[in-house]
Parts: structure tokens; C-alpha cells; sequence
């Protein structure tokens, strides 16, 4: 039988549409499409429940701005030298994580895009906790929106409490050292202590605001380091004092732990001063833990704790500005923010989303216990110390944690061990100005 041979028509046709399929399927690819336009964005890896819930957010923008894709990465290791890297080679993100304590020398640079002509007053800018927005002003303009924020509250363990008969947690700081020496135990009568009372973190982040309760500064109005003054000494001589005089408190390596709050979830304090970050922590993972969450308690009858904040800043070499700030404003916009801040893993900087979420009035979507686990740490923010000092920080941290912990471990003296770091510090900030 003889083969019937194709027909050029045939041939032509069929070239045709595959021609005509492959155009169409480069026409529908997002990243050839002039009409929509891509937006790097950066941050820091994070609990798998935050990343989650920032991927739902970024989806639900997509979705509402099918004009704009969003490029989400994750930098792990070294993320603000990563970024700084980018900036001087121009290859840093359009949007990204700008942590308080590192934005002033970010801001100081011009390397971020001031965010005033953005704002319009739908936006709301007044609605944002003025301590946070203020971080990320430089020169009376704003270069960064706030995303979220932490602070600092006391966790007591309720069970140890009822047994000493203690019904509410200190409110000075005198209490909580008289607090503590009863709480401080030695079960087993062998002389090794099974629970302190208090749990005490040295690190400058955690220090700061007794060194702010008798006037001092940790840095003065030029950025030197200043927190060997007789004044911030009175605040820190504090800490000394309990750990070596008092013996009732406990650093985390003192008993094994890695952290403020596997210290208290461990039993091996009764009170510890950490950041809302922690309940979560505690609830999922020591559910049978029995907690309470207060006030810092005052020193010399001043209020204080800290406020550790993140914003949203955009890169001033970005190429799509306008795109970059509609991802921002979205994100921290009220409707964002409060998917943001729901569960209670950070707190919302908007005060319109606190009161609506219940942290600031009562309301059925939250348990009596949740809303009084965070309500401490919101009260916070209105006299809070930011962590914030300077354009340099590393060399002001560094030195202060050497040198704190070779007093506390009673190496030396806490007032020469301040003066040798604030001198050390004041000496490289020198080099880093030059």
C-alpha cells in the first residue's frame, strides 16, 4: 500500500499554531510582562510560624496588586553585613529589614529613601507608637516604617510563688531582691542551689535601662561610649550585688541553659525578665507551666524597660520606588498589620490594631490569660529605653559584655571593668569615624 504523502498545508498549519502556543506562553511569563514589575524584598530567618505567615501576607499583596510580583529571601547568616555588602556594590534588595540599633548609621549614609513624599494621610502615620516611628527618623525625616516591636516584662512561676506565699509579683526592685531571697532553694540540703530566685542576662540589651533609672546614658550626645559614669554604675551595681553578695540569682550558664527563658521553663529560676517573644515559647513547649507575666518593676521609683523594633526601608538605588513603597504600606498598613500581629508573636505598632486585637480593651477573641500575658509588655513601649545607640553599637556592646561579665564573675571591679570597655569602645569609634 502506498504512503500518502503530507500535505505541505498540513505541515504549515501545524508550524503555525506551535509558533503561535510558544508566543503566547512567553506573553503569560511574569518576568518578560512589561506590565508587571518585581520587588526584592530581605529579611533575616525567623520561626517557621513568622515565615508562614509573612509568605500568606506576600501571597494575599500578589493578590490584590497583580501588577506587582514579590521576590522574598532570606538571609541566615550575617545579615546586615550581608546587606551593607549590597548597598556598596548596588545589588541590595528594593525593601528590607532595618533593625533600630543599626539604622542610624544606615540613615547617616544616604543609601536609604527618606519615605515622607510617600505618605499620604490614608496611611496614618499617627496612628504608629511615636517612640518606635522616632528610631527611624534622621534629620526630620522618616526612613523607616516600624513592622513590629518587643519589649521587656517579668515572668514569675506561679507554683513556686503560692509555695513561699507570695500573691503578686514585685513591684520595685528592692521586692524583687527580698522576692528572691526566698525563693532561692536548696532542696536537696548539699549546698548546691536547685532554683535561684531571679535569672539575670548581662548583656547590655538587657542592662540598659537600670543604667537610664539613676540618669545615666550609655552613650552621650556625640556617640561615645558613657556608661561608666557614677551614675550608670549605680544601676548596674545592682546586678552585682544579688549575684555575688546575694547569691540569689543565676546567669544562663550558671545552670546549663542557653537562654533567659529555658532558665525559667526549666525550673531553675522562679523569675526572669525576658520579652514577649518567649510566651509562645513557654506555652507550645512547657504547657503544664504555670506563669505569670508583670512590669519590669521599678528602680529608684522610675519605671523602665527596653523596646526592640523592626521597620521596613526601602533601598534609595531601587528601581521601582513607587511599587516598593505599596508593598510597605500594605504590609503595615492596618489591614496587614493585623494579620501580622494576631498571634501574638510581636506586638502591632499601630495603635489602632493594639485596641482592635483586645490587647488594650476586652475582647472575646482572646483568653483572660493570653490578654494578660501581653498587656505588661504594650504598657511597656510608653517609657521604654529603645535599643538604640549610636552609629556604632558594635564596639559600645562588644566591650560593655566582655567587660560586665568579668565583673560580675568578680575578675575585677565593676568600676574599673566599665571604665577599661568605655575607653575601648570610645577608641575604636574613634578609628571607624576616620
Amino acid at each position: 500500500m502506498k504512503r500518502k504523502p503530507f500535505s505541505f498545508l498540513a505541515i504549515l498549519v501545524a508550524f503555525t499554531l506551535v509558533i503561535a502556543l510558544c508566543y503566547n506562553l512567553l506573553l503569560s511569563s511574569d518576568d518578560l510582562s512589561s506590565d508587571i514589575v518585581t520587588i526584592k524584598l530581605s529579611g533575616w530567618g525567623a520561626s517557621s510560624v513568622e515565615q508562614k505567615r509573612l509568605k500568606q501576607l506576600l501571597e494575599d499583596f500578589e493578590l490584590e496588586h497583580p501588577d506587582i510580583k514579590v521576590k522574598y529571601e532570606v538571609i541566615n547568616d550575617q545579615y546586615m553585613d550581608v546587606i551593607k555588602t549590597r548597598l556598596v556594590g548596588e545589588a541590595a534588595p528594593d525593601v528590607f529589614y532595618l533593625d533600630a540599633l543599626e539604622a542610624p548609621f544606615l540613615m547617616s549614609q544616604n543609601v536609604l529613601e527618606p519615605l515622607d513624599s510617600y505618605i499620604n494621610p490614608e496611611f496614618d502615620i499617627s496612628d504608629f507608637q511615636q517612640t518606635l516611628l522616632n528610631s527611624f527618623k534622621y534629620k526630620n525625616q522618616i526612613y523607616g516604617i516600624p513592622k513590629d516591636y518587643s519589649t521587656l516584662a517579668l515572668f514569675y512561676n506561679k507554683q513556686a510563688f503560692n509555695e513561699k506565699g507570695l500573691t503578686n509579683p514585685p513591684a520595685s526592685w528592692d521586692e524583687l531582691r527580698t522576692y528572691s531571697q526566698k525563693l532561692t532553694e536548696d532542696s536537696n540540703q548539699d549546698g548546691r542551689i536547685d532554683q535561684y530566685g531571679f535569672g539575670e542576662t548581662l548583656e547590655l540589651a538587657r542592662q540598659a535601662y537600670k543604667i537610664k533609672a539613676f540618669g545615666g546614658k550609655i552613650v552621650n550626645q556625640n556617640g561615645y561610649a558613657a556608661f561608666a559614669s557614677p551614675q550608670a554604675l549605680k544601676g548596674l551595681q545592682l546586678a552585682v550585688e544579688q549575684y555575688q553578695n546575694e547569691l540569689t540569682s543565676a546567669q544562663k550558664t550558671d545552670v546549663g541553659t542557653n537562654s533567659g527563658s529555658e532558665m525559667f521553663a526549666q525550673g531553675k529560676v522562679a523569675m526572669v525578665i525576658e520579652g514577649n517573644w518567649a510566651i509562645p515559647y513557654l506555652k507550645e513547649t512547657f504547657p503544664n507551666l504555670d506563669f505569670g507575666t508583670a512590669e519590669v518593676p521599678t528602680i529608684n521609683n522610675q519605671k523602665g524597660t527596653m523596646v526592640f523594633t523592626v521597620a521596613y526601608v526601602i533601598n534609595k538605588k531601587a528601581k521601582h520606588k513607587v511599587q516598593a513603597w505599596e508593598l510597605i504600606s500594605y504590609l503595615t498598613g492596618k489591614q496587614g498589620m493585623e494579620k501580622w500581629t494576631k498571634n501574638g508573636l510581636a506586638l502591632p505598632t499601630r495603635k489602632s490594631v493594639a485596641e482592635k486585637l483586645g490587647y488594650e480593651q476586652d475582647n472575646v477573641r482572646y483568653t483572660e490569660r493570653e490578654r494578660d500575658g501581653l498587656l505588661p509588655f504594650l504598657a511597656g513601649v510608653n517609657y521604654a529605653t529603645p535599643w538604640q545607640i549610636g552609629k556604632y553599637p558594635a564596639p559600645v556592646v562588644n566591650n560593655f559584655d566582655n567587660q560586665f561579665i568579668s565583673a560580675m564573675l568578680g575578675q575585677q571591679t565593676l568600676t574599673k571593668a566599665m571604665k577599661k570597655a568605655e575607653k575601648q569602645a570610645n577608641k575604636q569609634i574613634k578609628a571607624m569615624e576616620y
